[in-house]
């Protein structure tokens, strides 16, 4: 007997079901997805703080306050970031950590991101400073080379080397609009691609560089006679020089920067005497007579210029007069100029200052008059401290 249409109708859908139906193509992934991370809608602080006499790493999360233990790195001697990853330079090369927490920057919005604290691998060389972009990240070492790793590799939880630039010490590369920018000891300044290949030099050099920034208008090398600010236009960088306000020795220069992430005011102590702000955007120096500052940073737009001094005392100044406005105590005995040093870390709304010796950071609302907000008791010492997660 022939089968029917019927049959045959059936028969073939049941062949094409067995043979299986042409897939249905996945939905895109929503706008600003990684996976194997949360995306938040504020950003997810989190601290590194290391211990240099057992060698203890702890990360603190600065939302729920939670203290997560790694394992100890030997002779940690310095800790650099480039906003999510730590650098640690210990006994044996560069250890580095993923701690989890970022922000990708896309200019009109931010996109914030948590996920897994991990270790991410070693480096050779000892890492004193760190930026990095969505394709690289420049880890510069204390002898004279910034080592480039491959970021995507990087945020998988491997350190993959792929490149190296030479760099002036005290200096950093700076990955900035799709190339690198660094210093050369002979102050001449290059722009180089993403595989460290020099493509321009930038006019006018900067003699005796030293110090680093990467702000909103550019990137910023301390000089001998003053900073220079390299910044992009139409796919052509050049540089501009912001000279000092007045005649200023080398024990007085600015040597070492420091900042909220992405602001575009710096601070840097200015010998035994005072302290410098730069407005990169209105090219202008203030000096402020804080004396001899341990510790500094700046707030930046319209924000006090800090200075932690060897008394153990926070003081905020105003940052176009210098003015002292507020001061708070904030360790508990003065602080070794010879021993490990303590930092001032800025982010959107507060400021921490860590106290070595006793393993504890503080949390300063430095809007509200210096106010102590919170302290957190890590145990141990608390050698080296960065924030990531801005």
């Amino acid at each position: 007997m022939k089968p029917t249409p019927t049959v045959l109708v059936a028969a073939l859908a049941l062949a094409t079901t067995a043979c299986g139906a042409p897939a249905e193509p996945p939905p895109p992934a929503p706008h600003g997805y990684v996976a194997g991370a949360e995306e938040s809608a504020e950003a997810q602080s989190r601290l590194v703080v290391a211990d240099a006499t057992t060698g203890g790493v702890r990360v603190l999360d600065l939302l729920t306050e939670e203290v997560v233990e790694l394992a100890p790195v030997p002779g940690i001697r310095a800790i650099s970031t480039d906003g999510r990853h730590a650098y640690l330079s210990g006994d044996r090369g560069t250890h580095v950590v993923d701690s989890g927490s970022w922000m990708v920057d896309h200019g009109d919005h931010v996109h914030y991101y948590r996920a897994e604290i991990r270790d991410a691998g070693d480096l050779a060389g000892a890492a004193v400073a760190a930026h990095g972009d969505p394709k690289v990240s420049a880890v510069s070492t204390r002898d004279g080379a910034a080592v480039l790793l491959d970021r995507t590799a990087l945020d998988a939880g491997t350190a993959r080397p792929t490149g190296e630039v030479p760099v002036a010490p005290g200096t950093a590369v700076v990955p900035y609009e799709a190339h690198l920018i660094a210093a050369g000891a002979d102050g001449t300044v290059r722009v180089l691609d993403r595989s460290g290949k020099p493509t321009a030099t930038v006019e006018p050099p900067c003699p005796e560089p030293e110090g680093t920034a990467l702000t909103r208008r550019g990137v910023v090398f301390g000089c001998a006679d003053g900073a220079l600010l390299v910044a992009e236009d139409d796919d052509a960088f050049h540089g501009e020089k912001i000279p000092y306000p007045r005649a200023v020795g080398a024990g007085e220069r600015a040597r070492d920067f420091q900042q909220r992430p992405g602001s575009s005011t710096l601070a840097a102590r200015a010998g035994d005497r005072g302290t410098w702000s730069l407005d990169v955007g209105d090219r202008a120096w203030t000096y402020a007579e804080t004396g001899p500052a341990v510790a500094v940073n700046a707030v930046g737009e319209g924000g006090p210029l800090l200075a932690l001094t060897a008394d153990g005392v926070l003081h905020a100044h105003d940052p176009e007069t210098g003015e002292q406005t507020a001061q708070t105590r904030v360790t508990a005995r003065p602080v070794d100029p010879a021993g490990p040093l303590p930092v001032i870390l800025v982010d959107t709304s507060r400021a921490y200052v860590n106290d070595v010796a006793t393993g504890t950071v503080h949390e300063i609302d430095y809007n509200d008059s210096l106010r102590q907000a919170r302290r957190f008791e890590l145990g141990g010492q608390a050698t080296h401290v960065v924030e990531t997660g801005r």
